[in-house]
């Protein structure tokens, strides 16, 4: 499960694109309806639903359950379609365009408000209580799924950030039991940092264009990267709070990783063969790196690692930015009564414990499902469950995309971390930019 490929950069171009598709002349569901409204149930017998999965998103077993529910419920077939995620977005912006749409989509998160502010997706605000079924989304899943106060897609699992460690790495400097408090941590990686004063050796690897984990610091003080107020967007990284959270940042970066680090991102060099090669005591990274290190190297067993949630100076674990998946339902959807029904059932309390946390390993769509799932997961992926409960998102504005595609975000960190600007300059830098970009068409 590749949380990073659900980023918001994958759909830099589709505003552009769906603008001049014909999605925005799409009849939709304008959701303004007097009150909510119950999914209804349906005779479906002799009706097909469409449902594309992105591949590696879900297994066939788990598709099966929700479809068998399906057809139990109202008689009609699937017809699962299993997508590749090359070029996928302009293959979602010419589908959402036809007369004969997929009927349900698999969206990242970060996605939907792409597609939505363009007319693409069905507006799902009047089912929101019926689709929750009780349950309490994750803020991360729900909050991007929310354009201008409406409901375009269902969480479905997410996926979260915590720091992975070599437990006996950290024993041999002195250090037996996760750290629970900011000042616990600190301390802990420097007596880590003291066994091992080797000039290239991080106690805690933090590349300076990892804004995901950047992005934990200022959320953590109070900030964040932008706010509405009506039609206005606002960006945030300049007031007095994401300040604080940025100057945490840069100092916590600049003392457990290498001045090497302060300017690159995640992937060059490879965080996951620095922590294998053993030249990095601790990352900050989704669940998959766990397997990804330990293929890296096999010397490296489930013993021998460990996990927690990043604690925080705010005496919480710092809010973390969720990745991962919602069902849309398209806007032209001849069945949109049948997906409805389907999307009920792929977010119910039941399929989630049973199968995106029982059978797949994701964390589920509610804090409810993540405390209930807490005995099911092995030791390991506790902390990204625990991490995920106090979650983030990116703004739901179609125009995001823009800023991280640019990579004017992964730029001020960078610029932070190795002190070629100060916090106050590359705040104003990158405020403008963003100020400028998610009112664009306003």
């Amino acid at each position: 499960m590749n949380h990073s490929r659900r980023g918001p950069a994958a759909v830099l171009a589709l505003s552009a694109a769906l603008a001049l598709s014909a999605c925005s002349s799409a009849a939709t569901d304008t959701g303004a309806d007097s009150g909510p409204k119950p999914v209804d149930a349906v005779k479906g017998e002799g009706r097909t639903l469409t449902v594309w999965v992105m591949d590696g998103d879900y297994s066939d077993p788990s598709l099966q359950a929700v479809n068998d529910a399906f057809t139990q419920q109202t008689g009609a077939k699937v017809n699962v379609q299993v997508q590749a995620w090359d070029g996928i977005e302009t293959k979602v912006t010419t589908a959402l365009a036809t007369s004969n749409p997929p009927d349900v989509l698999d969206l990242g998160n970060t996605q939907v408000a792409s597609f939505a502010a363009n007319g693409g997706l069905k507006d799902l605000t009047a089912y929101a209580a019926d689709l929750k079924q009780g349950q309490t989304w994750l803020p991360g899943l729900v909050d991007p799924a929310t354009v201008d106060g409406r409901l375009y897609a269902v969480p479905g699992f997410a996926g979260a950030r915590a720091v992975i460690y070599n437990k006996t790495m950290w024993a041999d400097a002195g250090v037996t039991a996760p750290p629970t408090t900011f000042a616990e941590l600190t301390d802990d990686l420097a007596k880590v940092k003291a066994a091992h004063p080797a000039a290239d050796f991080s106690p805690l690897y933090f590349p300076g264009q990892n804004w995901y984990a950047g992005m934990q610091f200022v959320w953590d003080a109070g900030g964040d990267l932008a706010t509405r107020s009506g039609a206005k967007w606002t960006a945030g990284l300049g007031s007095d709070q994401a300040q604080a959270g940025l100057a945490d940042f840069k100092a916590f970066q600049n003392q457990f990783s290498t001045p090497a680090s302060q300017t690159v991102d995640a992937a060059g060099p490879d965080q996951v063969q620095v922590f294998a090669d053993g030249k990095a005591s601790a990352i900050i990274a989704t669940s998959g790196f766990v397997g990804r290190i330990q293929k890296a190297n096999p010397k490296l067993t489930d013993a021998d690692l460990g996990t927690f949630p990043m604690p925080g100076k705010s005496g919480k674990t710092q809010p973390v930015m969720i990745g991962g998946s919602d069902w849309g339902i398209a806007a032209r959807s001849a069945n949109a009564d049948l997906a409805l029904v389907w999307s009920k059932i792929a977010a119910s309390p039941d399929v989630q414990s049973k199968w995106v946390v029982g059978h797949e390993g994701f964390i589920p769509n509610s804090t409810e499902g993540i405390k209930a799932a807490t005995d099911q997961v092995g030791d390991l992926k506790k902390a990204f469950f625990t991490a995920a409960l106090n979650s983030k998102a990116t703004p739901a504005n179609a125009n995001w995309a823009q800023l991280e595609g640019n990579k004017d975000i992964n730029n001020l960190f960078a610029a932070l971390a190795s002190g070629s600007k100060s916090a106050k300059d590359a705040a104003h830098a990158f405020d403008t930019a963003a100020d400028t970009a998610l009112n664009a068409g306003q």
